[in-house]
């Protein structure tokens, strides 16, 4: 019967060698690529299209998001769960393979490419707590790592899988070139949680907020953000693309602050604020408007399908500093 490999594919060199090599074998392969709001599977689709591979793409926001609360192995620098977020994707990885009656799941890992998480032991901890310590293969570094089940059953040919460790990318690219690959994305990190601006605001996101919704993350993506008390935080528009985006995310609990007659920010607190927090919120979208200088602007705030204005002097620098996040 005909040996199938299902492979996690993030679109990436790595992911698309690792492929390469067990389709040499005339091994099956199946690429999964993951969405949530930190990462999407644009990279994986368009590669995934171009080499002709077939593609598996699962949403997973709901098992991520209770993973990212509270990690078994704690963060990276900043809010990545890289070895949890591993784990997560090998179990559901694994959870296909059995449904699809293939032989073992692979990745694109290289050991040693990244430190923290994949190390030897790291990766060998990440097979274990996915549930599939011996049926989950690594073939671009395979002959550095005990032998797994399919290599031992000779559904895959241990000798013809790499040794390849490290961070350095000259094997890669050797290897790309033999393969006939000439287009492939740069090496770059995909995933929001590994960015520090991005990661404080969700930490504030989840310290102040625990009903928060997806919207309120999607959120988190554009724009200043400003914690006005406890309970209220502003969101400000950085540029036309950002007060579309903000607009398109608002719904009716929400407050929607404009400064009338001179091109700036739209401003959105959700769920509204009181008076006190819409009028500190108009303020600070008065500081980044073109108003410049003047000592008192109009604002305009939309809240439950009314309109209402008043004065507000715009915000200092000094203010405003101390309420971003």
């Amino acid at each position: 019967m005909k040996v199938k490999g299902i492979g996690l594919f993030s679109g990436g060199l790595d992911s698309i060698l690792a492929s390469c090599v067990l389709r040499e074998q005339g091994i099956e392969v199946t690429a999964v690529t993951f969405e949530t709001p930190f990462f999407s599977a644009a990279k994986a689709k368009m590669t995934a299209k171009r080499i002709g591979l077939p593609l598996i793409v699962r949403e997973i926001t709901t098992e991520h998001l209770a993973m990212l609360h509270a990690p078994r192995y704690g963060y990276g620098k900043n809010m990545n769960p890289c070895i949890d977020c591993h784990t997560l994707m090998l179990k559901i990885a694994g959870q296909l393979m059995d449904e699809a009656g293939a032989d073992f799941v692979f990745t694109g890992e290289v050991m040693g490419q990244r430190p923290m998480s994949q190390g030897k032991q790291s990766l060998l901890v990440v097979a274990k707590n996915a549930g599939y310590p011996d049926r989950i293969l690594r073939p671009l570094s395979a002959r550095l790592l005990p032998e797994t089940e399919p290599e031992r059953e000779g559904k895959v040919d241990r000798s013809r899988l790499c040794a390849i460790s490290g961070r350095g990318r000259k094997e890669q690219m050797e290897m790309a070139a033999r393969f006939g690959i000439t287009s492939y994305p740069a090496p770059a990190g995909g995933c929001l949680l590994t960015d520090p601006i991005f990661s404080g605001r969700l930490r504030d996101l989840f310290a102040h907020h625990p009903a928060y919704r997806i919207r309120d993350i999607e959120l988190l993506k554009v724009g200043r953000h400003f914690r006005l008390d406890a309970a209220t935080k502003v969101v400000i528009g950085r540029n036309a693309p950002d007060n579309a985006t903000i607009e398109g995310l608002a719904d009716s609990d929400d407050a929607i602050i404009r400064i009338a007659r001179v091109p700036g920010p739209v401003a959105l607190i959700p769920s509204g604020g009181d008076e006190t927090t819409r009028a500190l919120a108009a303020a600070l979208c008065g500081r980044y408007s073109d108003a410049g200088r003047e000592r008192e602007v109009v604002a305009q705030c939309l809240h439950r399908g009314k309109t209402t204005s008043f004065p507000i002097a715009p915000a200092t620098p000094e203010e405003a500093a101390r309420l971003i996040l």
